[in-house]
């Protein structure tokens, strides 16, 4: 029994050895920038599709390396059906507690969300995002202090062991898959850099989950004043007092390296910054936008 594999990043690297002891691969799709996959094909002398898969190349590349199982983790492509069809099972790995949270980066919408649970999904590809049958899901839990990067080496560490779980019930013919609740299905779009900037006029609870979120190495949450970029990595609450009639975003205080941000239901600090803070001062108001974050979902298939 032959297995290939879809993956990407360090995440998708990390997995690839654990797969190669236990099971035979015909053949590992990834993108052109993870290098340190491209590297362990070729090491491993395994056939190596890289790139772009679509309008059929990736289709007709797994028809010449032809394998029974596919497991995907990490990749950062939609696989074709043409591709999925020449497999007796595909299954991917999701960073979330399927049905919830399809789509994109989801360890990061969970915790802008305020989520205090979150987890891995193993489940059969089907023809739409993250809608396949659920074949095994671990859960991990999200504290105060957990950013986008800590709740990857958290993943990282469920992984192997659900890997291998599922490895062993598609040699041995065990699988279970339970059909998801399309009902309960909620979708979180990609993310891009420029959608890191902040809102003043969220909630502090809300704009200290969107930093945390997304900080180093992530491109991070950011502030905008007369068109610069403010970096901001983290932030915590702060007891200095405002007048509400005073503007969102407002800078109440600023000392050294401490500036405070009126924010509508309390005050923030500014703790860890990745810009230079003497173009701000006390009086300065940071720029407020109403963001893309609410999700369009006309048309969406779940």
């Amino acid at each position: 029994m032959k297995f290939s594999v879809f993956a990407s990043g360090d995440l998708g690297f990390s997995l690839l050895e654990i797969i190669y002891n236990k099971a035979e691969i015909s053949f590992i799709a990834t993108d052109s920038k993870s290098e340190s996959i491209i590297q362990f094909a070729n090491e491993k002398c395994i056939p190596l599709f890289k790139g772009n898969p679509r309008n059929g190349k990736l289709t007709e590349f797994a028809k010449n390396h032809q394998a029974d199982f596919a497991l995907s983790i990490n990749y950062l492509f939609i696989i074709e059906t043409d591709t999925i069809s020449q497999f007796k099972y595909a299954v991917n790995f999701h960073g979330s507690l399927l049905p919830k949270y399809r789509g994109r980066t989801p360890h990061v919408w969970a915790i802008i969300n305020g989520e205090t649970e979150t987890g891995v999904t193993a489940h059969l590809i089907d023809d739409e995002c993250d809608t396949g049958a659920v074949i095994l899901q671990k859960a991990i839990e999200i504290t105060s202090l957990d950013t986008g990067q800590s709740l990857l080496e958290k993943y990282k560490k469920i992984y192997p062991e659900m890997v291998l779980t599922i490895i062993d019930q598609l040699l041995n013919g065990h699988l279970n898959p339970k059909i998801q609740d399309h009902d309960l299905a909620t979708y979180f779009d990609k993310r891009t850099p420029e959608d890191g900037q902040i809102d003043w006029n969220w909630q502090k609870e809300r704009i200290f989950n969107w930093v945390r979120a997304q900080t180093f190495p992530y491109p991070g949450a950011f502030a905008l004043i007369g068109g610069q970029k403010i970096i901001i990595d983290k932030i915590s609450y702060n007891d200095l007092g405002f007048d509400n009639k005073m503007p969102n975003g407002l800078i109440l205080k600023k000392e050294n390296e401490t500036i405070i941000v009126k924010t509508p239901n309390g005050a923030i600090s500014l703790d860890s910054v990745r810009s230079n803070l003497s173009i701000l001062k006390a009086g300065d108001i940071l720029e407020s936008s109403s963001l893309k974050y609410h999700q369009v979902y006309e048309n969406r298939k779940f």
